[in-house]
């Protein structure tokens, strides 16, 4: 295949995302994505894969929707034209460009680029940049469609996108160099892969089921991260592979006294209060992903290990795993009991509720580290907390949900004034397309304004969401937010004034 720059378009993206969008069957969404890779040139795959899964090269680019709307494409006639090459050219601009009079440098890039852009391919970019790409293809359609253009077994591609946390730079060794070339991709130390996920059940018993005898552990209520250290080098990096060494300085002190010379963490960093209960998640969360230091100082415990002294751990089963890092980290390991035995478990899992945690994860005691993947070898479970909310407006949605009302905004009650209601979050998960389709129609009847983007609705439409928990917040103006809210079914049996109220979620606060 042809290493050198190719001609590979922007309006090639659009093209094949609507395709994408259009279709529900995976095996059409992965030829056609199979079909675009093996038209383009080796620079343009990372680029091309990258825009299509949602997740530019470039990271957050930080250009906002306000900036977006203001530039206006050069329309239908000069579409077709600008290149992928083009596009990452101005993405990489865009994100390099601060201080004094970027937001001037930055809206000149996105004029002069935009005039080059139909206006499908404007769309494209703005969603790109603000991280809304949907068409029903992401990471794991995506990885498919690199297995078949490359013609390489689909295990192969997995496990060298988890090595290498790149599934873009995954696709272009693997049209250009076959299986060979990734069987030569190992874990280098320094370098973050991909995490490997677990699977929800709601019972522990339910979970023992699926996983056998297993580790069951306290599912801690922080944040991910990866802890590598080489030497005296420690890097750390957030479960979106984004570094953030700098910013956690008691967990870069507390590995650099372990004794080892080289290893690979996978654990979840968490601020405590002085009695060891943990602070509330949104503490412990606060400025984690900005360029400052954290507002609480954070300490970490460690549930798995994947490398110790050039040893490569990932094919190791979880109880030898365990044994390992109980030796190398100590009392900063996630407090575990093996079991097969539900009844053990179940106050196991108490005991971690009961401490403040969220609940446990359930992990197959032989299991391997599948880097990347949300199979069935761990699975947690979490108490589920349902709400009853108003449905206050929706955005219209992008690629497959084009034409549909799909973002929720939704509604608390006020208890004092029944007419009256607080919004508290929104959502667009656990949508089905009948579900898309009826609501798109109900919404519209009961729509009072439209700024063209929102539907704002009679507060008329009872929810049932449900939801992690919930946490303070000063973005609305009830001082709480849902955290990882989901759609469980309409509740037509229900009126607004049978609504939860926002002293009702007030009281979920953690401390309350």
């Amino acid at each position: 295949m042809d290493e050198s720059p190719g001609n590979g378009l922007v309006a090639d993206l659009v093209s094949v995302s609507e395709a994408v969008g259009a279709t529900s069957k995976r095996t059409e969404k992965v030829r056609l994505l199979a079909a675009l890779l093996t038209r383009l040139a080796g620079d343009e795959i990372p680029i091309a894969v990258g825009a299509l899964i949602g997740a530019a090269r470039q990271g957050r680019i930080g250009v906002g929707w306000a900036s977006l709307t203001n530039v206006r494409a050069g329309g239908d006639h000069a579409g077709g034209v600008a290149t992928l090459v083009e596009l990452d050219r101005v993405l990489t601009e865009l994100s390099i460009t601060t201080g004094s009079g970027s937001l001037g440098r930055r809206g000149s890039l996105l004029d002069d680029f935009a005039a080059t852009l139909s206006t499908a391919e404007l769309d494209f970019v703005r969603r790109l940049v603000i991280g809304e790409i949907r068409h029903g293809a992401l990471a794991g359609v995506m990885t498919d469609a690199v297995a078949k253009a490359a013609g390489v077994p689909l295990p192969d591609v997995r496990r060298a996108a988890m090595l290498l946390g790149d599934l873009g730079v995954t696709a272009h060794i693997a049209l250009h160099g076959g299986s060979a070339a990734l069987s030569r991709i190992g874990l280098i130390v320094g370098r973050a892969i991909e995490p490997m996920l677990a699977s929800s059940a709601p019972t522990v018993a339910e979970a023992l089921v699926v996983t056998g005898r297993a580790s069951v552990e306290w599912k801690l209520d922080g944040a991910r991260i990866q802890v590598h250290r080489a030497g005296g080098d420690v890097r750390i990096f957030t479960r979106n592979l984004n570094e953030i060494t700098t910013r956690l300085p008691r967990v870069v002190d507390a590995v650099s006294r372990f004794e080892a010379s080289s290893f690979v963490l996978d654990g979840e960093a968490i601020g405590l209060a002085d009695d060891g209960r943990p602070l509330a998640f949104q503490d412990t969360m606060r400025d984690f992903g900005a360029d400052l230091q954290p507002a609480v100082e954070l300490q970490a415990f460690f549930f798995d290990i994947i490398h110790l002294d050039g040893r490569d751990l990932l094919d190791a089963p979880l109880s030898e795993r365990r044994r390992v890092l109980g030796d190398l980290v100590g009392g900063c390991v996630v407090p575990a009991v093996e079991t097969d035995d539900p009844t053990e478990a179940d106050r196991f899992a108490a005991t971690s509720l009961a401490t403040g945690h969220e609940g446990v994860v359930v992990k197959a005691i032989d299991s391997t580290y599948e880097a990347g993947r949300r199979g069935s070898s761990w699975v947690k479970v979490k108490p589920v907390h349902t709400l009853d909310l108003v449905v206050l407006a929706a955005e219209w949605g992008h690629g497959r949900r084009r034409g549909l009302l799909s973002n929720l905004h939704l509604g608390a009650r006020d208890a004092d004034d029944p007419t009256r209601f607080v919004m508290v979050g929104k959502t667009f998960k656990g949508l089905t397309d009948a579900v898309l389709a009826w609501q798109t129609a109900r919404l519209q009847a009961l729509a009072v304004r439209s700024d063209g983007y929102t539907v704002y609705v009679e507060p008329t439409m009872v929810v049932e969401i449900a939801i992690d928990g919930v946490q303070r917040s000063t973005r609305y103006p009830g001082g709480v937010a849902l955290r990882f809210a989901r759609v469980r079914g309409y509740r037509s049996d229900k009126s607004a004034a049978d609504a939860d109220t926002i002293t009702h979620l007030q009281s979920l606060r953690p401390g309350n």
